[in-house]
């Protein structure tokens, strides 16, 4: 297999592992080998304890991702923990990227962590992983044949288990929330009149209101749009620019609909 020293995957596979295995083994052209790539911050790593020093987590966590060359990047909200994510806090986590891509001079420097031994190292583990999951997935008949035996599910349980299992035992130190607790910590009280943020039933009705508004509008343009999506997908073309006339015109679940009708409907054996 070739070095992966020259990749950057930013940018598209270049010399080494990328064309010559994935070209070779799984067949893939040279376009799909183009890769871009999107990062969301770990939400596995936000606490309910002390969740301010979530947004240190998620900086960090951001800024590994963007010293990736990653293409694009979600921040999850400090806490999103406990509930959906105030306008408040979206705007921290919104200003992390911006803080570490604006004013973080290192960050304004392509690949800054590229030459370390550690980095090259970590590099060739993950590579080595992902083709090891290729692998396991291809024993098991690919993508759906891997659903069928609901390998993906459980291997998702699997590592949360393991992940939840060390936070527990202490393995795995989590400031704040298994080691260096806080000996003044809120009172329940305080963490009780945390703000939860829920629709309410006029809300969610209003929403309804609004969907079939929407299909009414749009109701003369919609069957063209979905008929020209679902031949895109049988034909084999790239059915993303369809979608994004789609949108405009049809709901999502009647884009589902019509998707459906073209490659059928997933159901796991039970």
């Amino acid at each position: 297999m070739g070095s992966t020293r020259n990749i950057r995957l930013s940018g598209g596979w270049q010399e080494g592992f990328g064309r010559q295995s994935c070209g070779i083994k799984y067949g893939a052209n040279d376009r799909s080998q183009k890769l871009k790539y999107h990062i969301q911050t770990s939400g596995r790593s936000l606490h309910a304890q002390e969740i301010d020093f979530n947004d240190i987590r998620t900086t960090l966590q951001a800024l590994m991702a963007l010293q990736d060359n990653c293409n694009s990047l979600h921040t999850n909200a400090y806490d999103e923990a406990i509930t959906t994510p105030t306008e408040e806090s979206v705007r921290r986590a919104m200003a992390i990227q911006m803080i570490i891509t604006k004013e973080h001079g290192l960050s304004k420097n392509e690949n800054p962590m590229q030459g370390a031994f550690i980095v090259e190292e970590l590099t060739d583990l993950v590579e080595e992983a992902v083709l090891q999951e290729f692998d396991r997935i291809n024993d098991r008949g690919g993508v759906l044949g891997a659903m069928e035996t609901q390998y993906q599910r459980g291997k998702i349980q699997d590592e949360s288990m393991h992940y939840e299992m060390k936070k527990h035992t202490g393995e795995l130190p989590i400031i704040g929330v298994n080691t260096y607790l806080n000996p003044n910590p809120p009172s329940e009280e305080a963490v009780n009149s945390m703000e939860i943020a829920r629709a309410t039933k006029e809300e969610k009705e209003g929403q309804i209101i609004n969907l079939r508004a929407f299909q009414e509008r749009n109701k003369e343009f919609t069957d063209e749009a979905l008929t020209k999506l679902k031949l895109a997908a049988m034909n084999g073309e790239n059915i993303f620019a369809e979608l994004m006339n789609c949108v405009r015109v049809a709901s999502l679940g009647q884009i589902t609909r019509a998707l459906y009708d073209v490659g059928g409907q997933y159901r796991r054996n039970m």
